[in-house]
């Protein structure tokens, strides 16, 4: 069974003009017609070239992979107990739901308390202030995404090195203004970010301690990349110190771009050419100046690389390397390269999970380690959790988060025009009847509630849900305490996931029970 996409999607903004009748080989439709205009993405591509190649409305959506890939989360199940308790006495009365303990700690050397064990993987676009400010209710990371300097208009650069960037400044103040003690917003810098000095700024002017720096362009091994239509910015790009192609500076270039020839400006992100020695002292000199807590972002690369990342990483003391398998989301790269570059989360989760035991065995501290791509439920995170124990302690959630940040930011605009989209008008006309868990932020933060952004409320609300859903699933196997949770909590059900994984099967699992029952 083929497992592509076809060649019409809302990412592209296209679509099957005979989507009954496709050619699962190459996902055209089956009968290419002669008098068709092209809806679907070949059709784009004759038109628009490159161009499509990219998502369709990068700067206000966000993507993830169609591909039906051969295995996710969904190929186990939830295990269950009836015997026994961990983390609380086995009493009724006692061992319940709530009083299940996610609480995590971020961090080796400098350990940060989280609420849960769960991260806001990096963002930079959309409903941002409310994503931020959605995890400091919480009390879990968040990170700023890559390239926030190019998009700063009120960037004051000396030379090519940052000297004010209130658009960063403004992000860390986001989450900062409803810090309380939890979590912390954590700044990722890409190749870019760091030829402009950025995380220097961030930690010397708006006092940022926790740092990631990025292996690709959006956990992907690949260049980012913008159109420039005007030569005025592609020369000022130029001068600050991004890399522009075609060059602008050039006579020819700028005599063919005003007749409207050759190819337009292009923004392009330098490729990070990281090794051992570079990445060791990178992560030396950051200590030095200040961050407590330094990360690194990386996606499903080769094992090979994947291997040497995280050796680095127990080799340099890093404190957290995120994982970011396919299957997930995009902000801003090539679609077929979301669906059809690296292997799912649940590969490269076993995978690594395999990579870490052996640094242990070796003696080496690995570092803590996040794994993402497309977690947006309880029970996806669960199994997360437990396909890595106890090497893997971090889930990262994104895409759905940034989703729950733009419903709750539109319902909210909403209620103060007045009106109540048809979907709540069951739950009231205001914020307080709307948003059930309004008042638990009215407990905290009293008066002040009635200031939170209805977009942070959403954040705090979902993460709420999914926090409420893993110690349920936690008390479904008598576990009450995050460390408890280990591989024996779920079962695999397909063939492919019981070879990646390694589990047995419950087959294999009622044959041992049935070996232990007495006589």
């Amino acid at each position: 069974m083929p497992h592509n996409a076809p060649l019409g999607s809302p990412t592209t903004n296209t679509h099957m003009r005979s989507p009954s009748h496709l050619a699962q080989a190459s996902g055209m439709c089956a009968a290419c017609t002669a008098d068709c205009t092209g809806p679907c993405e070949i059709g784009l591509s004759a038109i628009r070239g490159a161009e499509a190649l990219l998502p369709f409305g990068a700067d206000v959506n966000q993507f993830a992979s169609e591909k039906a890939y051969p295995l996710d989360f969904s190929h186990f199940a939830i295990n269950g107990r009836v015997f026994g308790s961990q983390g609380l006495a086995a009493d009724p009365m006692l061992a319940t739901y709530p009083r299940a303990d996610i609480g995590a700690n971020f961090g080796l050397a400098h350990p940060v308390p989280c609420s849960a064990p769960i991260i806001l993987p990096a963002m930079a676009k959309l409903a941002w202030r409310e994503y931020f400010a959605g995890a400091a209710l919480v009390g879990v990371p968040v990170v700023i995404g890559e390239d926030v300097l190019s998009k700063d208009p009120g960037l004051v650069m000396d030379g090519q090195h940052v000297v004010e960037a209130p658009l960063v400044a403004e992000m860390v103040a986001a989450f900062n203004r409803y810090r309380h003690g939890l979590g912390d917003i954590v700044l990722q810098a890409n190749c870019d970010d760091e030829h402009h000095g950025l995380l220097e700024y961030a930690i010397a002017k708006l006092g940022v301690v926790s740092v990631e720096l990025k292996f690709g362009q959006a956990a992907k091994g690949i260049q980012g990349m913008s159109k420039v239509p005007k030569i005025e910015d592609a020369l000022r790009f130029k001068r600050l110190g991004w890399l522009v192609l075609p060059d602008p500076e050039d006579p020819s270039v700028a005599v063919a771009h005003a007749r409207g020839e050759g190819p337009q400006f292009e923004k392009i992100g330098r490729l990070p050419m990281w090794d051992e020695a570079s990445l060791v002292s990178r992560v030396r000199r950051l200590r030095e100046l200040g961050a407590k807590r330094v990360c690194f972002k990386t996606g499903p690369f080769t094992p090979r690389d994947i291997a040497e990342i995280l050796r680095i990483a127990a080799e340099a003391g890093v404190d957290l390397v995120t994982l970011d398998g396919a299957g997930g989301g995009t902000g801003h790269s090539p679609v077929r390269m979301m669906d059809e570059w690296g292997v799912p989360a649940v590969n490269l989760e076993c995978a690594a999970r395999r990579m870490l035991a052996c640094l242990e065995v070796k003696g080496k501290r690995p570092p803590q380690v996040a794994i993402a791509g497309g977690f947006a439920t309880e029970d996806q995170i669960y199994k997360g959790l437990a396909l890595g124990a106890p090497q893997i302690g971090f889930v990262a959630v994104g895409r759905a988060a940034m989703a729950a940040a733009m419903v709750g930011k539109r319902v909210g605009e909403a209620l103060a025009r007045g009106e109540t989209p048809r979907e709540y008008e069951r739950f009231g006309s205001t914020v307080e009847g709307v948003f059930a868990d309004y008042r638990l932020l009215k407990a905290d933060y009293g008066p002040e509630a009635a200031k939170i952004p209805c977009g942070a409320i959403g954040v705090f609300s979902y993460l709420n849900r999914l926090c409420s859903g893993i110690r349920m699933l936690m008390a479904l196997n008598r576990k009450f305490a995050l460390r408890y949770i280990s591989r024996e909590d779920i079962l695999p059900l397909t063939g492919e996931a019981v070879r990646v994984s390694g589990l047995p099967t419950y087959e294999e699992l009622t044959g041992s029970a049935l070996e232990e029952l007495p006589d």
